[in-house]
């Protein structure tokens, strides 16, 4: 993984070297240069764009009078919690409940089918009766998620081990995203743009090089702006979805 991911990254290294026209000229740039860009773009990627996050589900085995837990730094956070135990079939938990969205999947396939138990109506009340149980029987449990310290705070005295399920959305790995056929492009051309504007920085410091024919200007303030341009355009795209966000979709309740 390690490997696959350090050729990505020479992948995106070479494009952006490429483009600021290295092989004709010297691109005044250290190998830390081009990290510090890639590390800027996927993180201006994971705080502007959800096609850099997925959704998941964890199991989270509990212990006897213990409400806080440590999650792993991948989970960016956690939107629901059901308890397995609530509503199940054998009655002791093992074939899953009716209340989480495994056991459901099932259920409400059969539900919406009118050929079976009459469509959309049936699947409604069935709805609103697994929403009422639950709440009776202490299948939905209160919470508290802190996205810094990845610490997750059950708001209720744990009075047996059981396994919860965590509903929860985790960041995508580097090496995912720098496959994602959008997301990809985006990346690379943050990262040119950071680059780009490092190098206008660097450059800007000295206005001319002295020379035997008078010395010979530098393009870095030129250069700035046109990355400043750039990076505005590329943040503009992600709030349009270019780079793979997802858009408002139909949404039931």
């Amino acid at each position: 993984m390690a490997n696959n991911l350090n050729t990505q990254k020479q992948e995106v290294f070479k494009y952006v070297e490429a483009m600021l026209g290295g092989g004709m000229i010297d691109v005044e740039l250290d190998p830390m240069h081009y990290e510090t860009a890639l590390d800027t773009a996927l993180n201006k990627f994971r705080q502007r764009s959800d096609n850099s996050v997925e959704e998941s589900y964890v199991t989270l085995p509990t212990v006897i009078d213990q409400n806080d837990y440590t999650l792993p730094n991948e989970i960016v956070e956690v939107r629901k919690i059901f308890r397995r135990s609530i509503g199940s079939r054998t009655g002791g938990g093992d074939g899953g409940t009716l209340f989480e969205p495994f056991n459901l999947a099932y259920t409400n396939t059969y539900l919406l089918a009118s050929s079976n138990m009459g469509g959309l109506a049936t699947y409604n009340m069935f709805a609103s009766y697994q929403e009422l149980v639950g709440r009776m029987f202490g299948s939905f449990i209160e919470f508290k998620w802190n996205t810094t310290t990845k610490k997750l705070t059950v708001l209720q005295r744990i009075r047996a081990e059981e396994d919860l399920l965590l509903m929860c959305y985790n960041y995508r790995p580097d090496s995912e995203l720098l496959k994602d056929y959008l997301a990809k492009q985006w990346i690379k051309d943050y990262t040119l743009a950071k680059c780009k504007y490092m190098l206008g920085e660097a450059r800007s410091k000295f206005a001319t090089i002295a020379g035997p024919q008078g010395g010979s200007s530098l393009n870095g303030d030129a250069l700035k702006a046109e990355a400043q341009a750039e990076i505005d355009k590329l943040e503009a795209d992600v709030q349009t979805q270019v780079s793979g966000g997802q858009g408002y979709g139909f949404t039931i309740g």
